[in-house]
């Protein structure tokens, strides 16, 4: 295609699904940017980082949950073209949430194609997955010729759900409006690899989180695996690129190019996926994996997690209950090669990421190191476990009565400490030690980190000089600076 950067966006109407997320925000912006004459944002949430700069330059942010017909409704009213990025289950306990999953994948892009067949809009740019080909099995520079994977093959709903949705759009595709004004739904899906960028909200923060607390433990696979990603800027390049390609009043065009056609989008540069993301982590100070599991292995360990968290399923929606260290489909994700070709959306679209993947990765980096400065620091969980289960065994041993495992720990403490006395005071000194400590992290905090005072008293209460020292560094550091 050779159109101008703003062709069919310019005096049009957008929607986008997910809106309030990391790269439905994205999206919006540079709609925004190239002239819209109105986008809104469809999304569940009130808030999100980015819904105070998507107010302040104009997007219509709408609460409203795209499993509600209703909120559909009100938000595609009168609308141009339809981005539907929304979607619920792509990592970690969402992927368990099978009714939610459903709901809001399939049931939800239904309500979409018929609000779109309702209303006459021409345009609609569905957001897919890899994992509508792939379930586990190496494929090696695939396109879009590939076959669906079949149903009953899916390792996790996600991919199931997906699948079901993609197919139900794309054979949307060339249907007459309700209206009966003569005008058709043009549909296309964009299949995006695994998306980094500053503020992305699912794999990254999940790595990292994981590496602070010291259970990055070990790879998965074997080091010649590869996989795909794609920085943000480029896959918003190439939603607004597969917009264009539905347009169907382009003089000397017939039917819209991506019509009906689904597109694999990527950086266009397959990595390990533990090489990819090893500058990030060494950027923030963080242990790297060193052991190695193979993905049979690492499965079990997958499968172990997911029958654990189904068990717990009536909680997996709560804040308390952490994220599972990894699931079956996520083992697939980062121990099989799978890695596929933009030729087509290249050929069609005009799509050649703009951002390669040095500079997404310099970028990302710069806003990981950024937040690691304001955020609280930390040791990882194993101070946590020793100081918090120090602590409780020296106080049970030296102030609560025999009973349960109380008896035992007091053995235990008799054998090194000789007698009561010296366990008492032993707690007692270790007890004021960490409240000296963590006075005096309160005082440091409010000249170096005053936003996270009240973070650093009880966490340095808590683990003492393993918190301490953190605090320490940033202070150094700051007045290095």
């Amino acid at each position: 295609m050779h159109l101008s950067e703003n062709e069919g966006i310019e005096g049009n109407t957008f929607v986008v699904t997910g809106g309030l997320g990391f790269v439905g925000s994205a999206l919006c912006s540079e709609l925004i940017r190239r002239g819209a004459q109105q986008v809104r944002s469809l999304d569940p949430r009130l808030t999100s980082p980015w819904s105070d700069d998507l107010n302040k330059i104009g997007v219509h942010c709408i609460q409203g949950d795209v499993s509600q017909k209703k909120d559909v409704e009100r938000a595609l009213r009168g609308a141009d073209c339809v981005f539907h990025l929304a979607s619920y289950g792509m990592s970690g306990k969402e992927m368990l949430q099978v009714g939610r999953v459903d709901e809001v994948n399939i049931n939800g892009t239904c309500h979409v194609l018929d609000a779109c067949l309702e209303f006459g809009i021409r345009r609609l740019v569905y957001v897919s997955t890899y994992n509508v080909v792939f379930g586990g099995k190496e494929i090696l520079n695939g396109n879009e010729a590939l076959p669906y994977l079949p149903i009953d093959d899916h390792v996790d709903p996600y991919g199931r759900s997906k699948t079901v949705a993609e197919q139900l759009v794309l054979k949307s595709n060339g249907r007459p409006s309700k209206k009966k004004n003569g005008t058709h739904l043009y549909t296309c899906a964009i299949r995006p690899a695994a998306i980094y960028g500053p503020g992305e909200e699912r794999h990254l923060p999940r790595i990292i989180s994981l590496a602070k607390l010291g259970l990055s433990t070990f790879k998965i696979g074997e080091s010649n695996v590869k996989t795909d990603w794609v920085y943000v800027d480029n896959l918003v390049l190439a939603l607004i690129l597969a917009s264009m390609g539905l347009l169907d009043d382009i003089p000397g065009k017939g039917h819209p190019i991506a019509a009906g056609q689904p597109y694999f989008i990527s950086d266009g540069s397959p990595v390990n996926t533990f090489e990819f993301i090893h500058p990030l982590l060494r950027s923030l100070g963080y242990d790297l994996p060193k052991a190695t599991l193979d993905v049979r292995h690492a499965l079990f360990i997958g499968r172990l997690f997911s029958a654990i968290y189904t068990f717990l399923y009536p909680w997996l929606n709560r804040s308390w209950l952490p994220q599972p260290l990894i699931l079956p489909a996520e083992v697939y994700k980062v121990g099989i090669t799978h890695f596929f070709s933009f030729l087509k959306a290249k050929e069609e679209l005009g799509y050649i990421p703009m951002v390669s993947p040095q500079e997404g990765m310099a970028m990302t980096i710069s806003y990981w190191q950024e937040k690691k400065r304001k955020d609280l620091d930390g040791p990882t969980i194993y101070a946590w476990l020793f100081c918090v289960i120090g602590m409780t065994a020296l106080f049970s041993a030296a102030w609560l009565p025999d009973f349960g495992p109380v008896e035992f720990i007091r053995s235990i403490s008799l054998f090194f400490f000789r007698s009561m006395l010296m366990v008492r005071l032993v707690f007692l000194l270790a007890a004021m030690v960490h409240v000296g400590e963590a006075t005096y992290a309160w005082y440091l905090a409010k000249m170096v980190d005053p936003a996270n005072v009240s973070g650093w008293f009880w966490q340095t209460f808590a683990l003492g000089m393993f918190s301490l020292r953190f605090l320490l560094k940033r202070a150094r550091m700051k007045k290095l600076r």
